[in-house]
């Protein structure tokens, strides 16, 4: 069953990245650029599912990326391709991190208790995604954004899912957004709550709720990157267990 998960996360990570980027095919790899900034977190290649690439494929994948100035950048699920890390070491490139990957599946969600003073709501408009976005971004330690900031395209057309967590003072404290389906498979991303209502199990909840909402609508699999320190305590409890490991590779 993992495998078959995998493929279909792998499958979303590039059709996902493919709607922004301009992109290459190079033998087993696609590769992803954007034109208008070199931060590699921007340009990166994704081989495919069980590829097993030649050191010549991998050449022509380097001469890709410095053709436009770019760094050569692979970021991939490692056990999606399990062979291609040790072509890629073996032809210089560096393995820079790695990020666990988690996934619920259907069977596997947990009810949470509700937090106490807290509800969940499905914002609506544009004035309420805005109060979301306001406070998943202090949360994050960003900078408070204005009351202009507008919502993706995707959260107002319904095609990915939003909640945010409303204090009884009618305060946004949190938000939490579920993508589109792609192949079968939906990420769960930005849940954040701020400083003040940290510890009462609302990231909990709302990854629960997103988890759900993704489920009704078709996903197979619901995954998250999960940030520094939440992997056990905040989404273990929902029933997301790591499946595999993002593995990021760059040649200076």
């Amino acid at each position: 069953m993992h495998s078959e998960t995998i493929r279909s996360v792998q499958s979303y990570l590039r059709i996902t990245a493919a709607k922004f980027h301009e992109t290459e095919r190079v033998g087993p790899f696609l590769a992803m650029f954007d034109p208008e900034s070199d931060y590699c977190g921007c340009n990166y290649a994704i081989p495919d599912f069980g590829a097993v690439p030649t050191e010549d494929e991998v050449a022509r994948l380097t001469e890709a990326f410095r053709r436009r100035g770019r760094v050569p950048n692979l970021d991939f699920l490692r056990e999606a391709v399990p062979a291609a890390e040790a072509v890629l070491v073996q032809c210089g490139y560096t393995p820079e991190r790695g990020l666990p990957f988690m996934i619920c599946t259907p069977e596997q969600v947990v009810e949470r208790p509700k937090p106490a003073g807290i509800s969940l709501v499905v914002p609506k408009t544009v004035d309420e995604f805005r109060k979301m976005i306001r406070a998943q971004n202090v949360a994050f330690g960003e900078a408070d954004p204005d009351e202009h900031v507008d919502p993706f395209p995707s959260q107002l057309s319904g095609e990915s899912t939003s909640v945010m967590a409303v204090a009884e003072n009618g305060e946004v404290v949190g938000g939490g957004v579920a993508t589109g389906i792609i192949d079968g498979a939906s990420e769960i991303q930005g849940i954040a709550v701020i400083a003040e209502y940290r510890s009462r199990g609302i990231a909990g909840a709302m990854a629960e709720y997103l988890t759900r909402e993704a489920h009704a609508r078709g996903a197979r699999s619901v995954f998250l990157i999960p940030a520094l320190g939440q992997r056990e305590p905040v989404y273990g409890p929902v029933g997301f267990k790591t499946v595999a490991e993002s593995v990021r590779l760059s040649l200076v």
